[in-house]
């Protein structure tokens, strides 16, 4: 499937661009892949990164737009990873970052284009579960800042994924939200001199 990943800000890649160029920034990293990667690297596959904050009784969901994502590769492999915010002065670098989501996300992004359909690729964080998804939006050619989760959209929970949820697993939406909603239900405590 044609992936159609979205544009990613233009002050957000630049100031990506500009940390890997410092090599104050590199080297004050908590990423040993990028102090000890030899050979050039570039900031690639920029993702937007939406936080699922709540899930309606309904089903349906509210996202916001948290950053942009890049993955950081050395020769056609992914090292690192850099996150970009929006500040009051625009978009800005945030931090690298290495680890298991880096190859969660190149996986499932391998695994998104043999695919059925085309799709824009974005990440879904939902963080009372510390869960990230890749959220293939049925919609490519959509703003990928703006836009809600569709039932026939797909979300592929990456690794680690919480217990009871296959990573690397493609969901439908509508399918995936009940079992989101189920995990997020506040549970029921009995009032004090109540009886249990």
């Amino acid at each position: 499937m044609p992936l159609h990943v979205p544009p990613a800000p233009a002050p957000a890649l630049r100031s990506v661009r500009t940390a890997l160029g410092s090599p104050t920034a590199v080297r004050e990293a908590r990423t040993p892949s990028l102090r000890d990667t030899p050979g050039p690297l570039t900031a690639e596959l920029p993702l937007p990164v939406h936080v699922l904050d709540r899930i309606t009784p309904a089903g349906t969901s509210a996202t916001r737009l948290a950053g942009w994502r890049f993955l950081i590769r050395c020769h056609e492999r992914a090292v690192a990873a850099a996150d970009t915010r929006l500040t009051p002065d625009g978009w800005a670098f945030s931090h690298f970052f290495e680890g298991p989501y880096v190859t969660a996300t190149e996986r499932a992004l391998r695994q998104a284009e043999t695919m059925q359909g085309s799709y824009q690729p974005r990440l879904l964080s939902v963080p009372e579960l510390y869960m990230l998804t890749l959220w293939l939006h049925g919609d490519f050619a959509a703003d990928g800042t703006k836009g809600h989760l569709a039932a026939t959209d797909l979300l592929v929970p990456l690794a680690p994924a919480p217990p009871g949820i296959a990573a690397h697993r493609p969901h439908r939406v509508a399918e995936l939200l009940p079992v989101l909603t189920n995990r997020l239900a506040p549970a029921a405590t009995p009032l004090l001199g109540s009886p249990a």
